[in-house]
């Protein structure tokens, strides 16, 4: 099967690799959003990139020429706030390394951020992807680990796709901590089912008729499974049809992008 299933009601979407790779498109997005709302489907977007932040992404897509709410985007940097307000005291000292996504996110929940200078003093550490990381970072994250601080991270995407292939993502740094340390972070993205579980919440739709969309096996069809939804994925990004057929799990869909998905492009 490469079409969605007419008993499907929503969809929650990747975005890198789904929707664009950086600043190309993939496919025509306006078009498929008309799709999308002509059969019908609730949508939101769960994303692992903890880049940006929603007020970002919506200027992303309304440049892609496709307007949507807030609500229909979550971000693991949303996700992993969630994850920390509920195991650390508001206003807490945080190291974090991360962007925009991430401390926005934080600042939001009233926690309160510490530079490099002053990490020694956190009572928790978060990581997400950070294209301004550097040694002295990594050095505190690995200190306050290592003393038994929190230990949060937003998802653990090894690469990132690009228009020239693919990059180091948040996992790839995350990983020399755990290399460091070894101790593992708590995830709030993909595959944990906790960003998913935000979405699906937000759609008001059941689980067993909302399909999770991506590119990714070890993420977003893994964390649509443990959620328990039927997934599609989409060869446009990082995983192979020959990685799929190997996926341990049956995914419910393959198909060459989210086009051929929704039925406007026929695949051969």
């Amino acid at each position: 099967m490469t079409e969605l299933p007419k008993a499907a009601r929503g969809l929650i979407l990747d975005m890198d690799g789904v929707l664009w790779k950086d600043s190309e498109a993939i496919g025509d997005l306006p078009l498929i959003f008309s799709r999308i709302k002509e059969l019908g489907l609730a949508f939101t977007m769960a994303t692992n990139n903890s880049t940006r932040t929603v007020t970002q992404y919506i200027e992303k897509l309304h440049d892609f020429g496709v307007d949507i709410e807030p609500w229909q985007i979550v971000t693991s940097s949303e996700a992993v706030v969630e994850l920390m307000s509920s195991q650390i005291p508001t206003g807490a000292p945080i190291f974090a390394i991360g962007e925009q996504g991430l401390v926005h996110a934080l600042q939001n929940a009233k926690f309160e951020l510490l530079s490099v200078e002053q990490a020694s003093e956190a009572q928790a550490v978060v990581i997400g992807i950070d294209r301004k990381i550097n040694f002295d970072k990594m050095v505190e994250a690995t200190l306050l680990v290592n003393t038994g601080k929190p230990f949060f991270a937003t998802n653990p995407d090894m690469t990132f796709p690009t228009p020239r292939g693919l990059i180091p993502g948040a996992g790839a740094w995350i990983s020399v901590i755990v290399t460091a340390t070894g101790v593992k972070p708590i995830y709030a993205g993909k595959p944990s089912p906790l960003i998913l579980d935000i979405a699906l919440k937000r759609l008001g739709t059941t689980k067993e008729s909302t399909f999770v969309v991506g590119d990714r096996l070890e993420t977003d069809i893994a964390g649509g499974q443990n959620l328990g939804c039927p997934t599609a994925l989409v060869l446009s990004g990082v995983s192979t049809r020959l990685q799929a057929n190997a996926w341990l799990s049956p995914i419910n869909i393959v198909s060459n992008d989210l086009s051929t998905l929704l039925g406007l492009v026929t695949e051969y």
